[in-house]
């Protein structure tokens, strides 16, 4: 009788070779590899597509990775042994479909979305339309903090992405904040008593008002023909706002480009800390002039920051000034 390969033959299969087998597989060759795997995965697909929210689909895949991970430390430890390369690879191949899964079936529905113009109006397809307000919004043109994991997974699959800022800047919208810029935010002003100057629709202070920072919203309510401003927002322009001296720090998101206020942050003497979130394009925004003229702070762009305002295609940085 022919005796069986020891776990070190090279006829048999290695941990890595066998784990290479599933990571590059197909769903096609996995669902045919692991029929009961698949099953289980495909009905916690469908829950996670029912609930028509991407953070589902970013949770079912994490999930599924999760419960894979032991599997994966006992693949690496079975050295050969076939009953460990039989209980840990379908564990390891149910998180590659979960993967898989997802990204099929948001490229099923891309592929049936109807993109392009309409009588000259510039729109989303249905994928693009669905993505992006479950991504972006809490509801209608209401912005709320973007899960960056989900925006990770997700916006690449948006078709026409670039156009979305054109489609929302008219109504006072020129970037979107992740819940992770919020709390580096919050954690970069402190306890410092905060103003933020032209505030818009007040939500980058909503933000941070939410995760603890005292900030005071103000705003010159010039773009009442687009913009609602909620009462949290004081209609004040930034020079007044500045004129009382209570506040350490000060916040702006996109300021007009060449405004006359700026200049009055850095002449402000109780200012300790300025933040601009803006665009590298200085000609969209920001007084650059000023930014480059003063000489009582400190200018750092902070790449992190930058990466956590959204979309990337804004080219955004984050500018902190500190006084010296």
């Amino acid at each position: 009788m022919r005796s069986m390969p020891r776990p070190d033959h090279p006829l048999t299969p290695k941990p890595p070779d066998a784990l290479a087998s599933v990571e590059q597989a197909t769903l096609a060759q996995l669902q045919e590899r692991f029929p009961a795997e698949w099953a289980a995965i495909g009905r916690d697909l469908v829950v996670a597509v029912e609930t028509a929210r991407p953070e589902a689909l970013v949770a079912f895949v994490k999930k599924a990775q999760a419960r894979a991970q032991p599997w994966r430390a006992r693949l690496a430890k079975a050295r050969g042994n076939p009953p460990a390369l039989g209980a840990a690879l379908p564990q390891v191949a149910k998180a590659r479909m979960a993967r898989l899964a997802v990204e099929q079936t948001l490229q099923a529905v891309a592929a049936r979305a109807a993109t392009g113009q309409v009588r000259g109006t510039v729109r989303f397809g249905l994928l693009g339309g669905w993505l992006v307000q479950r991504l972006l919004f809490a509801y209608g043109l209401v912005r709320k903090p973007v899960s960056m994991t989900a925006f990770r997974l997700l916006w690449w699959l948006v078709p026409r992405r670039r156009i979305l800022m054109q489609l929302v800047q008219p109504r006072g919208i020129y970037c979107f904040y992740s819940g992770a810029l919020i709390r580096a935010l919050a954690d970069l002003i402190g306890t410092r008593r905060c103003l933020e100057i032209a505030a818009g629709d007040g939500t980058l202070a909503r933000f941070l008002a939410a995760a603890g920072v005292t900030i005071r919203a103000t705003d010159d309510h010039s773009w009442q023909h687009a913009v609602t401003y909620p009462e949290g927002v004081e209609r004040v322009d930034a020079r007044q706002a500045l004129s009382d001296g209570r506040c350490a720090a000060v916040i702006c998101s996109f300021p007009p480009p060449q405004n006359a206020f700026e200049r009055g942050v850095f002449q402000t003497t109780s200012v300790q800390l300025y933040v601009v979130i803006t665009t590298r394009h200085r000609f969209a925004a920001g007084n650059w002039d000023s930014y480059r003229d003063q000489t009582g702070f400190t200018c750092t762009e902070d790449r992190r920051l930058a990466r956590l305002v959204l979309p990337p295609e804004l080219d955004p940085t984050v500018l902190v000034f500190r006084r010296d």
